[in-house]
């Protein structure tokens, strides 16, 4: 049986230190960076980051088609600002790389599609550096950017379609679970 943590969150801070460990020397500082930002800013599952190609991504409309969810659903994600400005210089990169608009965004040095297993070492790497004793994972990322969504006041209809859950009862326990700050504070009251 696998072992199940709870899901962990991770703070602005702790997201700009993981961001900051990364580097930008090279190329794949830059790409991995690019990465983070991207499953911090959309909430993507990884399988969903790394079949992205350039032209799954419309920088104009700050939209990304995610053509192969979960379940083989098919949706589009809104991506922020900071994500925008991110993604769009690893895109440039990309194509200066001479990669076409067809092929993944987020590749190996040698051209094949990066693969989660170097994702499962590279983040615990990533953290350690960053000083951060969280589990950090790809799926955190996810957590951090549905938890955001909702203190910021997001409609959970919106969070829904955003993370691509088939029902608003999944969405609903999946943030409960993220941050049960209101029982929380409802208990303390008492």
């Amino acid at each position: 049986m696998k072992k199940r943590y709870p899901a962990e969150v991770l703070t602005r801070r702790e997201i700009e230190a993981l961001l900051e460990a990364c580097g930008k020397e090279k190329w794949t500082d830059r790409r991995n960076y690019a990465l983070i930002v991207l499953l911090w800013r959309t909430g993507l599952r990884i399988s969903e980051a790394l079949a992205l190609r350039p032209c799954d991504i419309d920088l104009d409309r700050g939209a990304i088609r995610v053509l192969h969810g979960k379940g083989g659903r098919s949706r589009t994600v809104g991506i922020d600002r900071i994500g925008l400005e991110t993604l769009g210089g690893w895109m440039h990169e990309h194509r200066s790389m001479e990669y076409s608009n067809g092929e993944v965004l987020f590749m190996t040095r040698s051209g094949l599609p990066l693969n989660q297993g170097y994702l499962r070492r590279k983040f615990p790497e990533l953290a350690r550096a960053a000083g951060i004793h969280k589990r950090v994972h790809a799926h955190g990322l996810r957590h951090t950017h549905a938890s955001e969504l909702r203190a910021e006041g997001v409609d959970i209809a919106v969070i829904k379609r955003q993370l691509g859950h088939r029902s608003l009862l999944t969405t609903i326990e999946y943030l409960d679970h993220l941050n049960p700050t209101q029982m929380l504070v409802s208990v303390a009251r008492r």
